[in-house]
């Protein structure tokens, strides 16, 4: 199974990155270019445990439907969301919060598999996995941008 690891340096509260990477609002900014909006759950504030999430988006030039599950919370640490129904075999995104001096340390972890079997697995080792950590790295370039700058302030309630 791939797995995809990334950090984030964050010069701003814990509090505030770990809600903007829960935002729905912000999920949405974020994902601008796969043209992502909710199609069943919540559809903006932040996303809680055991809350379930369609995402409607664009991949590969192809429309997919894909619906996870916050399967656990731990403010302003630790959540984890699983994929219940989707194009992928199975995942599991976990987002782990840290402080470390004067900054947040942002961690993702996502493990995927991909159906199709052997064919499935070349295609993640050819194509899926990059996309996915160049998707994932731009999504938190965007948490980085909003939380460091003050703009969390337009997605987030104060």
């Amino acid at each position: 199974m791939p797995r995809i690891e990334t950090t984030t340096l964050i010069n701003a509260p814990i509090e505030i990155c770990f809600n903007l990477a829960r935002s729905v609002d912000l999920h949405k900014i974020s994902t601008s270019k796969t043209k992502e909006y909710v199609v069943n759950g919540r559809k903006k504030g932040l996303i809680e445990i055991d809350e379930m999430i369609t995402w409607r988006a664009k991949h590969f030039g192809v429309w997919q439907n894909l619906t996870s599950k916050i399967t656990t919370l731990k403010y302003p640490t630790y959540f984890s969301d699983e994929m219940v129904k989707g194009t992928f075999q199975s995942f599991k995104h976990e987002h782990l919060f840290e402080v470390k001096g004067s900054q947040t340390v942002m961690t993702d972890i996502f493990d995927f598999q991909s159906p199709f079997g052997f064919i499935g697995e070349i295609f993640n080792r050819i194509i899926l996995t990059n996309y996915m950590k160049k998707f994932l790295e731009e999504r938190n370039h965007v948490i980085k941008e909003f939380a460091e700058s003050g703009k969390w302030k337009q997605v987030l309630a104060v």
